[in-house]
């Protein structure tokens, strides 16, 4: 008989239509009485497909095997409630790397180049009234990166490419990378031109980047965040960019998204994307086939391509 799964969320249109192919899929987010509707199939469904799964969702799915996650992060899925119910829990790592370290160094461009200010100065025929100015670059600065992971191996190698010298902080030294290590995150912010953030959410990250750690990136000092708004004290931060305390910042993640702190569209040191890391068709596609692979080798028992728990 078809695997009843549970969907509580759109996901990319190949994953839906893989998942369709494969099992009898129930879409919680379309349901006029969302209440009513989980009430009827939660006895039935033994797989979650997305993300965003909370302690009191997986309490009311008595048979549910796993959380198949669309993307890398899980600080929006209850590990602890999913290790304690026994219920696996997948992602799709690797598969984004490339999208979300293009984005970053995009973003580092348009930031230190004025890109998308440049454009709007065209636009607004104010060019036929005189130059724009002069700004910065990156080559010869120095980039520290909060979180060398995958993703962070990936930006920095880029980095690298575009002549910047590259340093990190992390919860521990790794073995075998070129660059020097920094014990306190504070110490890096103070030594760097760039702070890129791409370090997991959650409650060992929430708002990491403090107003310490702000200050001492200073008046000069460039932010990027590609990774969560959690990590970063964003009152502070926009206070201190209106304020000329930060030198600017591009910012892919916000602490409440969609809504985006207003005080940042008046400001010319700022450049805002809406959540595009991995915002390309061909990474999307392979997130999705990461997603519909762990479910088939769960349900096959077969190893898990990419499990967390």
């Amino acid at each position: 008989m078809p695997i009843d799964i549970l969907q509580t969320g759109k996901l990319h249109a190949s994953c839906e239509a893989a998942l369709a192919q494969r099992y009898t899929v129930h879409k919680l987010h379309e349901a006029a009485d969302k209440d009513a509707f989980l009430a009827e199939i939660a006895p039935r469904i033994r797989a979650h497909a997305g993300s965003g799964v909370q302690a009191d969702l997986i309490a009311k799915l008595p048979k549910l095997e796993i959380i198949a996650s669309f993307g890398v992060g899980t600080d929006n899925i209850d590990l602890k409630a999913a290790k304690a119910a026994g219920v696996r829990v997948t992602n799709t790592p690797d598969v984004l790397n490339d999208a979300v370290a293009e984005l970053t160094i995009g973003l580092m461009i348009s930031l230190a180049r004025r890109i998308p200010q440049g454009d709007r100065f065209v636009r607004d025929g104010k060019w036929l009234k005189g130059n724009m100015g002069l700004f910065s670059e990156l080559t010869g600065k120095t980039v520290g990166i909060l979180g060398l992971g995958r993703i962070g191996k990936e930006i920095a190698t880029r980095a690298q490419a575009m002549k910047m010298r590259v340093v990190y902080h992390g919860r521990n030294r790794q073995e075998n990378v070129p660059y020097i290590y920094y014990d306190k995150l504070i110490d890096m912010a103070r030594d760097v031109d760039w702070l890129v953030l791409i370090a997991p959410g959650g409650k060992s990250t929430d708002r990491i980047v403090s107003r310490e750690v702000l200050e001492a990136l200073g008046p000069q000092g460039m932010l990027v965040n590609i990774a969560r708004g959690t990590l970063v004290d964003e009152p502070v931060m926009v206070d201190l960019l209106v304020n000329g305390g930060l030198g600017g910042a591009a910012l892919d993640v916000f602490e409440k998204e969609p809504q985006v702190p207003e005080a940042l569209f008046a400001l010319d040191n700022v450049v805002l994307a809406p959540h595009q890391g991995s915002a390309t068709h061909q990474t999307r596609d392979a997130m999705g086939a990461t997603l519909v692979a762990n479910l088939d080798a769960h349900f096959a028992g077969n190893p898990l391509i990419s499990p967390v728990v």
